[in-house]
């Protein structure tokens, strides 16, 4: 058994990473335009103030995508370009442009997936205390508000956050991404949670006032244990480290601590035992608002970690092996994560999955013949799309694919050093150039993947 045959295959991107225009058609500024003004903050001191220009180009874009044969787009918006100030007035080019892409995406059949945050953080918002002021969620419903009036006549799927963990870890904790800040354990808690009220008031607005059924999500990242043999006991070792809260990663990259409120409705007990006296207050309604009800589970995948038994400390993880395939990010090659992070997952919280990041880095130019010919992108695909297709052989229930990304980009404080696409952008002068892997990818869509 392979995929269904209602399968989505798709491609995906976000606004500050493609769009460019930053200072265009009334668009306010985000975090990430005021971290770039940080000497040293993003390699080579690069920014997204044009980016590829999809803000201009985005007609020409779809059509990329249409070449390709994508089933589905998943874009994000800016948060800014909507609501310049972050809450109160509204500006309609901004959604004058949202709404004009979705058009474009409809009349070329491709279907719209926006995710309505993908970290482009409204300054004018940060400046009012950003996510540890506990009206942040009540600000990101009102854009939530604004949104769905302006496109869901014709939008039907939605995803609210983008891998919520990366943006509070590396803007909050460490300071690598923007804000660029370093908080407390206290503050990271009161964040989370807000983040995460932000998510359920957003839901609620969208079932509530969208003018079509539809169908919500949250795109997290999750850290995917790997057994290290393929034995019950080393299943179950695996299983019980990726949904545990461990110290040493507490809250930050707690896979549980994120992802129970949302279906559970409740904190993880050995989180909590980890966060006492730490925990920010809570309203009586808070875990009711977080837990709305969602139609599917929706996940970035990169990579994986193989963990193995250990008799001192109960188990570890295994070192790569000397010469271990690395991207050109320099992240493991490990496809079995797409086997068992959607396995896990799914016997864990019950929902369809829906890959919505995986993809890798590669040294892509433009060849001699004026083609980009990227072999290892192909075949990282494939592995993990092999691994993605024995998930769904053995019963769970997968609903889609999402490559990252559509179209090489601002990769955050990497610049744009690290080309991910699938489409070849130079960005001297804005050229796109479909890579094999885009015409590849182009045959395993019509083939719903029965040619890997």
């Amino acid at each position: 058994m392979g995929f269904k045959k209602d399968f989505i295959w798709g491609a995906a991107s976000s606004s500050y990473q493609i769009e460019g225009a930053w200072n265009e058609d009334g668009r306010g500024l985000s975090v990430w335009d005021v971290f770039c003004e940080k000497e040293g903050a993003v390699l080579n001191g690069e920014h997204g103030k044009v980016a590829c220009d999809h803000y201009h180009r985005f007609k020409d874009d779809v059509l990329v995508m249409k070449q390709m044969g994508l089933k589905a787009y998943r874009f994000s918006v800016s948060w800014p370009r909507v609501l310049p100030e972050g809450t109160g007035r509204i500006e309609s080019r901004g959604i004058d442009f949202y709404s004009s892409l979705v058009d474009e995406l409809l009349e070329a059949g491709i279907t719209p997936f926006p995710t309505l945050f993908h970290w482009d953080y409204p300054y004018e918002l940060f400046c009012r205390g950003g996510w540890l002021n506990d009206d942040s969620s009540e600000w990101f419903a009102e854009y939530t508000s604004a949104l769905v009036e302006a496109l869901s006549d014709r939008v039907e799927n939605w995803f609210t956050i983008n891998e919520p963990r990366i943006f509070v870890n590396l803007g909050h904790v460490t300071g690598t991404h923007a804000p660029g800040i370093k908080l407390s354990r206290r503050d990271i808690l009161r964040i989370i949670h807000n983040v995460l009220l932000s998510h359920g008031k957003s839901v609620k607005v969208i079932r509530d006032q969208a003018k079509t059924p539809s169908k919500i999500g949250i795109a997290p990242v999750c850290h995917v244990a790997i057994p290290h043999q393929e034995t019950a006991e080393n299943i179950e070792l695996a299983r019980k480290i990726m949904f545990s809260c461990q110290e040493s990663e507490f809250p930050d990259w707690s896979n549980t601590w994120w992802l129970d409120p949302l279906f559970f409705g409740s904190y993880p007990e050995d989180g909590l035992e980890l966060a006492q006296g730490l925990m920010p207050k809570m309203g009586p309604d808070d875990m009711k608002i977080i837990s709305q009800p969602l139609d599917f589970f929706a996940t970035n995948h990169y990579q994986g970690y193989v963990v193995e038994p250990d008799k001192v400390n109960g188990w570890n993880v295994k070192q790569p092996q000397t010469g271990q395939p690395l991207t050109a990010f320099s992240w493991p090659v490990v496809p079995e994560g797409l086997y068992w992070g959607p396995k896990f997952l799914y016997e864990r919280y019950g929902k369809p999955i829906v890959i919505t990041e995986n993809g890798m880095s590669n040294l892509d130019w433009v060849h001699s013949d004026g083609k980009v010919h990227d072999p290892q992108r192909i075949d990282y695909t494939r592995r993990y799309l092999l691994n993605y297709k024995r998930a769904a052989s053995e019963g769970v229930d997968l609903m889609g694919y999402f490559h990252w990304s559509i179209m090489d980009n601002f990769e955050w404080n990497q610049g744009y050093k690290e080309r991910f696409g699938m489409v070849y952008v130079d960005f001297q002068n804005q050229n796109r150039i479909i890579k094999d892997s885009g015409h590849w990818y182009r045959d395993v869509i019509a083939a719903n993947g029965e040619n890997l």
